[in-house]
């Protein structure tokens, strides 16, 4: 039968792709530091590159790759160090904040439509503190094995940067060199053109999550500032970093400062910034993503949201930020393969 035969021959090309599709996320999670590492590169190669070319108007290449590099993490660390000074500066106020705040927590739960018993939270919080104590040996150990992350994460950050300053300084060297050793003479003009499909779509991701990261991390800081909520630039940096997760990471963002609000402020600026999570979530999925990555990413959003979902689930939240990406690239390298020169 026709329809048999043609399911038959479908089946065996999607068994074909899973198993080519299995085996990649197999080799990438037994070589998971340099595949991140890479990513990484070339998430900076990105960003980069432009500033990079630009001052290479007036500076030698090597030197406008170095001013890039090190001014990008000069500005980096500033950022972080001003963060800290203003959680530092805070903290003797924020303390004492947070104690009434989660006395007031507890009295608002006790009420309707709760009705919790008096002193749940005080109950929890000395659990926590008995766990702590009777499990001290393991959290220690976990703690040391977590320098063991912290040594990844070195590792692969420098070879990160180790990588991009050759990715900045000749990428389409690499290129040419990769595509004309490993592919025969008549797959090389598809294949180049699919490689520059895929950079052009993975650089204008990059940025345009850049974007609207920061685009966010300023209107929540703002309005944070404004309703005068502990912790806002933090919280506004959290923001930025959690919008990288598309979908559900600026909600869950939000939702911690909607937390801070309730201990350091009370429930009328916890309402406040529930509001906030809403009209940031509506101008974020309705102006920003359509207006910012509509040209480089054309996916449907149920396919961002299976893509956000399966990356976590084989990667956590690595495989969360690298689905869309990693997606987004590979619909664009199918249709530069069936699009005729």
């Amino acid at each position: 039968m026709t329809w048999l035969r043609v399911a038959a021959a479908y089946a065996w090309r999607l068994l074909l792709v899973g198993a080519a599709v299995y085996g990649v996320f197999t080799v990438l999670g037994r070589f998971h530091l340099v595949a991140v590492s890479l990513f990484a590169a070339l998430v900076i190669t990105s960003l980069l590159r432009p500033l990079a070319d630009l001052l290479n108007r007036v500076l030698p290449r090597p030197l406008a790759i170095a001013v890039s590099l090190v001014g990008s993490i000069l500005v980096l660390l500033a950022l972080l160090a001003l963060v800290g000074n203003a959680v530092a500066g805070e903290w003797t106020r924020l303390t004492g904040e947070f104690r009434g705040g989660v006395h007031r927590i507890e009295v608002w739960l006790e009420r309707p439509p709760f009705r919790l018993r008096p002193g749940t939270l005080s109950d929890l919080q000395q659990r926590i503190l008995d766990y702590v104590t009777s499990h001290r040996a393991g959290l220690l150990s976990t703690a040391v094995s977590g320098l063991g992350r912290v040594v990844e994460v070195v590792t692969g950050g420098a070879l990160a940067l180790f990588a991009s300053v050759f990715f900045i300084h000749s990428g389409e060297a690499h290129w040419r060199w990769a595509r004309d050793q490993l592919l025969p003479g008549a797959a090389r003009p598809v294949w180049d053109r699919a490689g520059r499909a895929a950079w052009s779509t993975f650089a204008g991701y990059t940025r345009g999550i850049i974007i609207v990261a920061a685009t966010n991390a300023l209107l929540v800081g703002a309005a944070l500032l404004l309703l005068r909520v502990p912790l806002a630039l933090p919280l506004a940096l959290l923001e930025f970093f959690a919008a990288f997760v598309p979908l559900v990471g600026s909600p869950i963002a939000l939702g911690v400062a909607t937390v801070v609000a309730l201990a350091g402020r009370g429930p009328l600026v916890a309402a406040a910034v529930l509001v906030l999570i809403v009209v940031i979530g509506q101008l974020e999925g309705h102006v920003l993503h359509p207006l910012v990555l509509s040209w480089a990413v054309r996916l449907h959003p149920l396919v961002v949201a299976v893509s956000v979902i399966g990356g976590s689930i084989v990667a956590g939240v690595i495989g969360a930020v690298v689905a869309v990406p990693l997606v987004s690239v590979a619909w664009a390298v199918l249709g530069a393969t069936r699009t005729p020169a």
